[in-house]
């Protein structure tokens, strides 16, 4: 399995911008989907956004469409969230995740989670 620690999390303004990263351990990165998740307090853990190993396809939850963007260094073992007009409602922790069998939006999939990294957007 795949080691996952997220960063770049904090407070932001609504409207405002954030970049999270997941760095992964291993040399196989590349071979693996990687997804980012997230969970707001007193809910449950919910799909954001995931990509495939060659970073040629991705597919995102409506709610973050045209705002949010997925993708990845494999020569960095990285995957990136790029979070454009962020909103409260985008406040949770963030997490990262890795499987290697095939792209999915369930969170029961993975394999492998990172310890998350909280994104809090005040109005």
């Amino acid at each position: 399995q795949v080691q996952l620690v997220e960063s770049g999390g904090g407070l932001v303004q609504a409207g405002g911008s954030l970049r999270l990263s997941c760095a992964a351990s291993g040399r196989t990165f590349s071979s693996y989907f990687m997804a980012w998740f997230r969970q707001a307090p007193g809910k449950e853990r919910e799909f954001v956004a995931t990509i495939t190993g060659s970073g040629g396809s991705t597919y995102y939850t409506d709610s973050v469409k045209g705002r949010f963007t997925i993708s990845r260094d494999n020569a960095k073992n990285t995957v990136y969230l790029q979070m454009n007009s962020l909103k409260p409602e985008d406040t949770a922790v963030y997490y990262c995740a890795a499987v290697r069998s095939h792209m999915t939006t369930i969170s029961r999939d993975y394999s492998s989670w990172g310890q998350g990294t909280q994104v809090t957007v005040s109005s």
